[in-house]
């Protein structure tokens, strides 16, 4: 899963950071499927 999120960080920099948070709900949501969540998961953007 780290990979796959360090790529999709890095495709989506460039976007404004509410779509780059859509997305990676979206990829979450996409992930845990119909189970349920187990673990925290922190994501921090920071624009420079």
């Amino acid at each position: 899963m780290i990979k796959n999120l360090r790529e999709k960080l890095i495709a989506n920099a460039h976007l404004p950071m509410q779509e780059q948070k859509q997305i990676l709900e979206k990829m979450l949501a996409d992930w845990v499927g119909t189970l349920e969540q187990v673990d925290d998961v922190t994501v921090i953007g920071v624009r420079v």
